[in-house]
């Protein structure tokens, strides 16, 4: 069974007024609901207008004209059903504010239909007040006025019975009893009328206060009945969305089905094709046997050049008696203008394959130095990289008495 406002929500005494304020509480928050309501479907619509838009950008971007054949006819119909696809999160995203639009003027009439009772109730309950609080104070006279009056006749009583009180008191007392009686008579006239303004008003405030609960009511009832209807439409639309989403990958799937491996293999090879055999292998030949100008030269004219280490002499002149202090490699031979010599610190071992291994005292010649402190040392013809830190640059006066004084780890060449 159904239970209505008018019959519950009434105030516990004559000027309590709690039913009436929770019922106006109720309203107000579902005025916030409303509100919750359409913030949440504007954030989604901006989702969605959001995402669509991704889409529309991302297959728009998306370039794919490089591929050819059926696989190209595929990636494209799946460029065009994401675009669609963007643009019907677009199309959601517009519709769902219109269904926002809808509760905004929902909650809006709402707002001024309670506006105009809360005027009514109030340019009643305002003269019911006023009304109880005269009625009060008139009942209060009243009763202060019949008090009185009996008073007043209780000392008449007295001076009747006693016959010393002379004649003159005896009609003051009578007097006085009378006016009594006259004011009391007066309070209670004030009084019922008081009392019937109170009445009159009172029911004109409780059928008033009927009609606007029931009023509250059918908006409560409504408010609660649309905000079902949106959210259920809500849910409809977004189901909808996903049943035209899976309709345009059902389409990408359709165009999928017909890209065949061989079809595209087929249009690649007939449309790039070169030469249908193998270049020609390449066969050795010597170098003897070719002269600059290409022509094979006979076993007469085959020499060969063999290149003999340059032995350096203490005074720094080749000769052939001399201790052979370090080859000459080809890349000294090529930058021995610009080269410069070091003598080696601290031993280094090689870590990497492209670190050389040095000793202390060691000579090494530096062909390039690095930004990041590792330099290219070259040592017995083998070059690597070593710590710039570990050298120290000697002049070529230094390193002619090097050469001058043996070592042990170097042994005169025998030409023999």
């Amino acid at each position: 069974m159904a239970l209505h406002f008018c019959d519950a929500f009434w105030g516990v005494h004559f000027t309590d007024q709690s039913g009436y304020e929770a019922i106006l509480q109720r309203l107000q928050d579902g005025r916030h609901m409303c509100k919750d309501v359409e913030d949440l479907l504007k954030m989604r619509a901006m989702a969605e207008e959001k995402h669509g838009r991704e889409l529309v950008t991302i297959a728009r971007k998306a370039e794919g004209q490089t591929e050819i054949g059926t696989l190209k006819a595929s990636f494209d119909k799946m460029k065009a059903e994401i675009e669609k696809t963007g643009n019907l999160h677009i199309q959601l995203s517009e519709r769902i504010r219109e269904e926002v639009k809808k509760i905004e003027a929902f909650r809006e009439h709402q707002r001024e239909q309670k506006k105009k009772l809360e005027e009514i109730i109030e340019k009643l309950q305002k003269p019911k007040m006023l009304l109880h609080k005269k009625t009060v104070e008139s009942k209060r006279l009243y009763e202060q006025r019949c008090k009185e009056a009996d008073e007043a006749e209780q000392a008449v009583l007295k001076t009747t019975n006693v016959t010393i009180f002379p004649h003159r008191q005896s009609e003051k007392v009578l007097n006085r009893a009378r006016l009594c009686r006259q004011a009391a008579n007066l309070a209670e006239k004030q009084f019922r009328w008081n009392v019937d303004q109170l009445d009159i008003t009172r029911q004109d405030w409780e059928s008033t206060y009927r009609s606007a609960c029931e009023v509250f009511q059918q908006q409560e009832s409504e408010r609660i009945n649309i905000l079902r209807c949106v959210l259920w439409d809500h849910c409809n639309l977004l189901s909808m969305q996903c049943v035209r989403d899976d309709e345009r990958y059902e389409e990408v799937r359709n165009i999928l089905e017909q890209c065949d491996i061989i079809t595209d293999n087929n249009y690649f090879i007939e449309k790039k094709k070169t030469a249908r055999c193998p270049p020609a292998p390449i066969e050795f030949q010597c170098y003897c046997d070719v002269d600059t100008n290409g022509s094979v030269q006979g076993p007469e004219t085959k020499r060969l050049s063999v290149v003999l280490p340059r032995i350096v002499s203490s005074s720094g002149s080749p000769g052939a008696g001399s201790n052979l202090s370090e080859p000459f490699t080809p890349v000294q031979e090529r930058e021995g203008a610009t080269e410069e010599k070091y003598m080696v610190l601290y031993d280094f071992k090689a870590q990497e394959a492209d670190e050389l291994s040095i000793s202390k005292g060691e000579v090494v010649t530096v062909t390039e130095k690095g930004e990041v402190g590792w330099w290219t040392a070259w040592r017995n013809g083998i070059s690597g990289l070593v710590p710039g830190t570990y050298l120290t640059k000697i002049s070529l006066q230094s390193y002619s008495s090097h050469l001058a004084t043996p070592h042990p780890e170097h042994n005169p060449i025998n030409w023999n």
